[in-house]
C-alpha cells in the first residue's frame, strides 16, 4: 500500500472514501435538480392556473389526479433535495461535533416536518376531506 493513503485496495475499486459513502450525495443531488426543473415549472404553471379563482375552482383544481400527482412529485424532489443541500452546507461549515450532529438532526426533522404538512394538505384537498 502506497504511503499516504487511507483507504484499502478494495474500497479503492469500489470508489468509496472514508466515509464509506462514495458520491452519493453529490449525484442525489443533481437527480433531485433534473427532477426539479420540470417539476417547477408545471408547479408553476398549477399556481397560474389557480389565480382569480374561488374556492371551489381552486379545490376542483387541486383534488384532479394528475394534478395532486404532481404536486406530491414536487413535494418530495424538492424537499429531499432541499435535505441534501442543507446537509452538504452544514457538513461543510460547522466545525464543532456536537453543534454539527444538532444542526444534521434538526435539519431533517424540518425537512419532514415540511413535507408531511405538504403532503397532508394536498391529501385533504385531493380526498376533499
Amino acid at each position: 500500500m502506497a504511503v499516504g493513503r487511507m483507504s484499502t485496495p478494495l474500497a479503492r475499486v469500489r470508489g468509496l472514501g472514508p466515509a464509506h459513502s462514495g458520491t452519493d450525495h453529490f449525484w442525489h443531488q443533481r437527480l433531485t435538480a433534473v427532477a426539479n426543473v420540470p417539476l417547477i415549472i408545471a408547479f408553476v404553471f398549477i399556481l397560474i392556473a389557480l389565480l382569480r379563482r374561488n374556492h371551489a375552482a381552486v379545490v376542483q383544481i387541486l383534488g384532479s389526479p394528475l394534478v395532486a400527482v404532481i404536486l406530491l412529485l414536487c413535494i418530495i424532489s424538492v424537499t429531499a433535495h432541499m435535505r441534501i443541500g442543507m446537509q452538504v452546507i452544514i457538513e461543510d461549515y460547522v466545525q464543532d461535533q456536537r453543534a454539527k450532529l444538532v444542526l444534521l438532526m434538526a435539519n431533517t426533522f424540518f425537512v419532514v416536518a415540511v413535507a408531511l404538512a405538504s403532503v397532508f394538505a394536498l391529501l385533504m384537498l385531493s380526498f376533499k376531506v
